[in-house]
């Protein structure tokens, strides 16, 4: 069954990360790694017709999207490095990995991670320069910290003297500078 899935993983990004955790435990599964192979398939036959769709644009800015998930197996403690790779709006690639090894911090798991994107990025750069296209910088994005609720957003912004602007009010703050 799990050979299977991994098959799909090539063109379902939805599904590798379920897939690969599921694939970790294929010498000596368990009854709860069954049930998730089995929610997988069950998750598979309800979006049958949902797959990759590229449509035809003009542009074609890279860029790469990268995040950690620091000690995430409970067994190994190991981090598991993810990562996007965008030539405009279409996906062109994607990497779900388990690090070779266990990082001591998180900035060590993001430092891996975000060594990983960068060589992917590099390697892709190399090869749509030998198609003609020319990148001099190539926006990659990390988010540093966890996802946060919207009001504890707000709380840490009054804590530190913030403010967020409308488009209005930061064009009315560049026309007092200019004048």
């Amino acid at each position: 069954m799990i050979g299977t899935l991994l098959y799909l993983t090539a063109s379902r990004l939805d599904l590798q990360f379920a897939i690969c955790m599921c694939a970790r435990y294929q010498a000596r599964p368990t009854e709860k790694h069954l049930h998730s192979v089995k929610r997988i398939f069950r998750y598979l036959r309800g979006i049958v017709n949902q797959g990759l769709w590229y449509l035809k644009d003009s542009s074609i800015a890279l860029t790469a999207f990268a995040d950690v998930d620091h000690a995430g197996c409970q067994d190994t403690r190991r981090s598991t490095s993810g990562s996007l790779q965008f030539l405009g709006d279409r996906l062109i690639s994607w990497s779900s990995k388990r690090q070779k090894s266990a990082a001591i911090s998180s900035t060590e798991a993001e430092y891996i991670t975000l060594s990983g994107c960068c060589t992917q990025i590099l390697w892709m750069r190399s090869q749509l320069t030998d198609y003609g296209l020319g990148f001099n910088k190539i926006p990659m994005y990390y988010n540093f910290t966890k996802a946060l609720g919207k009001e504890r957003i707000k709380f840490h912004i009054n804590k530190m003297g913030m403010q967020s602007f409308k488009p209005e009010t930061l064009k009315q703050l560049t026309d007092e500078v200019d004048e």
